[in-house]
């Protein structure tokens, strides 16, 4: 008998001061981390929670679900408004999410892979209206990943593009750099 490996539950205390948007809150979240999931990539998509947090974002379903994502932000009728993909998602990926959302947001990282990445699909990209790319550096997503832990309290505050976190007297300042953004027609 072959037993499936179960998700890793983390709860993060969030307290988000959003200057650029006007956005102040504190939110209580689960993640579940996939067997699969790094520590690096699932503190990645908590970033990208903080970056377009608002009441109705929530995660996606995993990993175990290539035709979610990671993050998505529905107005009050259903309808994906927002649909956030971490990583390096192929441009077919990105087409679909646009079927059903109105923006798609990448936030990629990973060194040499995401430039790559972008040098890959970047020209295809810019062609689709409501798609935006965001990178983190990797010496970033590592530190964040060194943060991760099964109970965190975290402390973020983002002006003029920049996000500063503070976790248990740690600090960390991140850039997410727009590599590109296609506006909506």
């Amino acid at each position: 008998m072959i037993l499936a490996l179960k998700s890793t539950i983390f709860k993060a205390q969030v307290s988000i001061s959003d200057m650029d948007r006007g956005y102040y809150a504190e939110h209580a979240l689960t993640l579940a981390r996939h067997p699969s999931e790094t520590d690096e990539r699932m503190m990645v998509r908590l970033l990208a929670f903080v970056l377009f947090a608002n009441e109705r974002l929530e995660f996606g379903k995993g990993l175990s679900s290539v035709d979610e994502p990671d993050l998505a932000l529905t107005d009050y009728g259903g309808q994906i408004q927002l649909w956030i993909e971490v990583g390096l998602p192929d441009t077919r990926a990105v087409k679909r999410a646009l079927s059903r959302a109105s923006e798609v947001v990448v936030l990629a990282y990973g060194a040499q892979a995401a430039r790559m990445w972008l040098d890959r699909e970047g020209p295809v990209l810019r062609t689709l209206a409501g798609v935006r790319v965001l990178m983190i550096t990797p010496d970033e997503s590592t530190a964040l990943a060194a943060l991760c832990q099964r109970s965190m309290q975290l402390q973020f505050t983002i002006q003029d593009g920049d996000v500063w976190l503070t976790s248990d007297g740690e600090s960390l300042h991140l850039h997410p750099e727009t590599q590109l953004t296609t506006p909506r027609t």
